[in-house]
């Protein structure tokens, strides 16, 4: 009787074959975190990327995620199964917009969130995740204000954090922005036990009843070390097979967000664009390659390294 080879047997063999790695965020399938070398926040697949060795490196995140894999790796081939995965907050932010906002701020020191283009990267003097955008933000002199694009909700939580005059670009992300706080309350009066935590990209609303902000590998942590044993979490909903698999006796609900939300509760339609059938398909086939214009390449490395040699 034949024995049937599985796809994800089949994705083990072709990352043998072709020295591949795979690198998946948190807010991936699960079937896609199950096949990936390494699964992580943007800041643990940038510092993955820099480190690797690999000649293959097949992202299984989003548009930006594959282009800062390739912007510190340009030697090596770096892939997207679907280079229709972008992003919101990334989209947010159009180049040339973001060109005219920092000719208006001449001086100023520019800080952006890794989700955004190699374009805007390359505008910029030192990159930050939201596991490190406080302490980027620390680091820079206090001699003025400060450039934070592209995502508002971050910065103005920078800013009470830190204190530090910043100048926000008015993007944000559509799963962040869907949480209906009104539905959260109700949930917690189902669960009076449970802690409510979010991510910094929340609106300033959720963060106020949050008892703990943090980025995604912040909220895996917390959850991990903390004694409450029910927790209501406001992020990608991709992020709870990881976090189950950490604290499988704790219950982990997702925070609603509000009913006219059109990528269903709390998930991003760009993560769950990247599906196990794309994922082999893209190893075999070695397509499609993610490409970065050199002289943009450089200068978005340059912010890129700034920020890992702080990290």
């Amino acid at each position: 009787m034949a024995v049937r080879i599985t796809l994800a047997e089949e994705i083990h063999r072709l990352k043998k074959e072709k020295n591949a790695l795979i690198l998946a965020h948190y807010y991936q399938y699960p079937e896609i975190q199950e096949v990936a070398d390494m699964v992580g926040d943007s800041l643990q697949m940038a510092q993955f990327a820099a480190a690797s060795r690999a000649d293959i490196l097949v992202v299984a995140g989003v548009y930006f995620m594959a282009e800062t894999a390739k912007i510190l790796n340009p030697s090596r081939k770096v892939l997207l199964p679907d280079t229709g995965a972008g992003c919101s907050l990334a989209d947010s932010c159009p180049p040339d917009e973001f060109r005219s906002f920092v000719q208006h701020h001449p001086g100023a020191p520019v800080v952006t969130y890794i989700n955004c283009s190699a374009q805007v990267k390359a505008m910029s003097d030192v990159i930050c995740t939201s596991s490190n955008a406080e302490k980027i933000i620390r680091s820079i002199p206090d001699n003025g204000p400060i450039i934070f694009a592209p995502d508002v909700n971050l910065g103005q939580y920078l800013i009470r954090q830190t204190g530090r005059d910043l100048l926000l670009w008015n993007g944000s992300c559509l799963v962040h922005e869907s949480f209906s706080i009104d539905k959260i309350l109700a949930l917690h009066k189902m669960y009076p036990r449970a802690k409510f935590i979010a991510h910094p990209e929340s609106q300033p609303h959720i963060l106020k009843i949050a008892s703990y902000v943090g980025s995604t590998k912040g909220m895996i942590d917390f959850v991990s070390k903390d004694a409450a044993q029910e927790f209501i979490i406001a992020t990608e909903a991709g992020i709870l097979h990881e976090m189950q698999k950490q604290v499988p006796d704790k219950l982990l609900i997702p925070a609603p967000a509000y009913e006219d939300n059109t990528c269903a509760c709390s998930e991003c339609p760009y993560m769950k664009m990247n599906t196990l059938e794309k994922l082999y398909d893209c190893l075999l086939t070695e397509q499609p390659e993610i490409t970065v214009h050199e002289q943009t390449r450089k200068l978005a490395e340059a912010a890129l390294q700034r920020m890992l040699q702080l990290s």
